[in-house]
């Protein structure tokens, strides 16, 4: 009987085959990342990759002026360091966590090692990429056409994905660097949101009460983003939180210890 192997929270190496997870696991670090962290910066090369589990990273372009806007976020659905295995190792933007928690660190090589044998995880790393450049070029008409309601109502529904929960930790500043938009806008738009009973916010943390309200109020953007990951990533994956192994292989313990999980990054 073959052995089932899960991670705990990112959907993306759970949906591996067994033997490619055992071969990974290893190689794999188990760390907390602290809010407000840069996972990478314009231009430097990435050392590592990540994948998210708790934590939630926003992707984001830095103008010469000084101001930011997010172009995607990353989740347990997704990694962070495309371009490392595109051959560039590089891109003009940024990486930053916007909501601490844990996230899966590999280094570099590793990935490009396991990304030319050419088997499940090069192709699961190939559609995760369209489906990350679906979001990119989404949010880019989103914010060009739509209101900043219905951005809102966008980010949190996204926010809710990546998290998996009903709540979205989000101050209105950091909403309003992710738009582009000024930070009144923001405040206007929560206040309108929660005044229909369909948010409440307190103190940078969102609840969203009414989820279908928040889809009915948003624009096709969201639909857009949800169906293109639903179509090219794997569905039925294990739920954030699941057991590790069904089954414990030999190796166990020994993989356990691998993976420690560390709060000291650099």
């Amino acid at each position: 009987m073959s052995t089932r192997v899960y991670f705990r929270g990112n959907h993306l190496l759970d949906s591996l085959p067994s033997a490619d997870k055992l071969r990974i696991l290893p190689k794999l670090e188990a760390i907390q990342l602290p809010l407000s962290l840069v996972l990478y910066d314009n231009g430097l090369r990435q050392k590592r990759a990540y994948f998210p589990a708790v934590a939630v990273v926003s992707l984001q372009y830095l103008m010469t002026n000084g101001s930011a806007g997010e172009t995607a976020s990353v989740g347990s659905d997704g990694m962070v360091g495309t371009s490392i295995f595109m051959g560039t190792d590089s891109t003009p933007g940024r990486a930053i966590v916007k909501r601490a928690g844990l996230a899966f660190r590999i280094e570099s090589q590793v990935i490009k090692k396991e990304f030319y044998r050419a088997g499940a995880l090069m192709h699961l790393l190939l559609r995760y990429t369209q489906a990350l450049i679906t979001q990119t070029s989404q949010n880019a008409v989103c914010n060009r056409h739509h209101s900043v309601d219905q951005q809102i109502c966008r980010t949190l529904l996204v926010g809710l994905d990546h998290t998996q929960s009903g709540d979205v930790l989000m101050t209105h500043e950091l909403m309003a660097t992710i738009l582009g938009v000024r930070r009144e806008g923001v405040s206007e738009g929560a206040f309108r949101l929660q005044n229909d009973g369909l948010i409440r916010y307190a103190r940078g943390h969102i609840s969203v009460l009414d989820r279908r309200g928040l889809e009915q109020r948003a624009c096709e953007c969201y639909m857009v983003i949800k169906k293109e990951y639903e179509r090219l990533l794997p569905t039925g994956l294990t739920a954030a939180g699941a057991p590790f192994s069904d089954r414990q292989p030999r190796n166990y313990r020994s993989a356990r210890i691998n993976l420690p999980c560390r709060a000291d990054l650099h």
